[in-house]
């Protein structure tokens, strides 16, 4: 593909990836802040990962599948902190296009499955108050392995052709982006190129994974809250509503900053750029750093592990 009328633009093969603008000299000061959320988020999985895998038993669905959680926001976390923190760090601006590819491949296909992982979890909450009697039946090992799979092959499956697509676009003149990481939205408007057909399967990606998973989840509540009222004992309906705090909450902190990063880029031309470099850091940041505090905080069973390990 030829580019069009290119001027005195000239042809650059790497991208230049941006801190917060205007606060250039104030970078080395908000890498701190930085650096404590990211070794938040590693510690903070790392440890749910090593008490589920060591505690038998917390080898249930429920655990298993947030085990899953914070496996993706661990890869989520690795995936960002070296450019992120080259920035801060060092000024490395420079990225070149293969890396940046891949940076974003993993970026998306991450973000999608954690979507996925989010659907599972609502699954499983509402097999174990709508379906009691069959949970261990419905939600063995080995369902819940094809449903890891299943999400990972999906994830993987729509999010494959992104770099292809993007690469055999010619790239010239400011190639700026607005966050400190790589992102399929605003590489592809970076281009020399028509840009549409990437458009369109970007937007069919979004609708396919997190439209629907998003619109199940809503559904699966509408069933479990249908089934908690019907419930006669009060107490009981607050015990049941309790069981699902921990994943409405993953589920806010998800979905509410991709949606609202999502629209920016696609409708908020007229946003100040600020506002894009905050919700990027907290798209990517917050439900990494959050997740394991929340589950910590209000699952008996991993605080207890959690509270026992530090304090021994």
């Amino acid at each position: 593909m030829t580019p069009g009328p290119l001027g005195n633009e000239s042809m650059s093969s790497t991208f230049l990836l941006s801190g917060i603008p205007g606060l250039e000299h104030m970078h080395i000061w908000i890498s701190l802040p930085l650096c404590l959320m990211y070794l938040v988020s590693i510690l903070g999985n790392c440890t749910i990962l090593f008490i589920i895998k060591t505690e038998p038993s917390l080898h249930e669905p429920m655990y298993l599948f947030l085990s899953m959680l914070a496996l993706t926001d661990l890869g989520l976390s690795l995936c960002t902190l070296p450019t992120v923190l080259g920035i801060f760090w060092v000024g490395a601006r420079d990225i070149g296009h293969d890396a940046c590819f891949t940076q974003l491949f993993f970026i998306h296909c991450l973000s999608f499955l954690e979507s996925s992982v989010l659907l599972s979890m609502a699954f499983d909450r509402f097999v174990a108050i709508c379906r009691p009697l069959h949970y261990a039946s419905i939600l063995t090992h080995t369902v819940i392995g094809r449903i890891g799979l299943a999400s990972l092959g999906r994830s993987v499956a729509l999010i494959f052709p992104l770099p292809f697509m993007l690469k055999r676009f010619p790239y010239c003149g400011s190639l700026v982006l607005s966050h400190s990481y790589c992102l399929h939205q605003e590489v592809m408007k970076l281009a020399c190129a028509d840009i549409k057909a990437n458009s369109i399967y970007g937007m069919f990606v979004i609708v396919s994974t997190v439209g629907v998973d998003s619109l199940l989840i809503l559904f699966s509540y509408a069933l479990i809250l249908r089934t908690v009222l019907s419930i006669a004992s009060r107490a009981e309906r607050l015990k049941a509503l309790n069981t699902c705090v921990s994943h409405i909450s993953a589920v806010l902190l998800f979905y509410t900053p991709m949606i609202g990063l999502s629209v920016i880029h696609r409708f908020g031309k007229q946003a100040p750029h600020l506002v894009q470099v905050v919700m990027g850091f907290v798209y990517l940041l917050f439900p990494p750093v959050m997740n394991p505090i929340v589950y910590s905080v209000k699952t008996k069973q991993i605080r207890d592990r959690v509270t026992n390990a530090f304090c021994n």
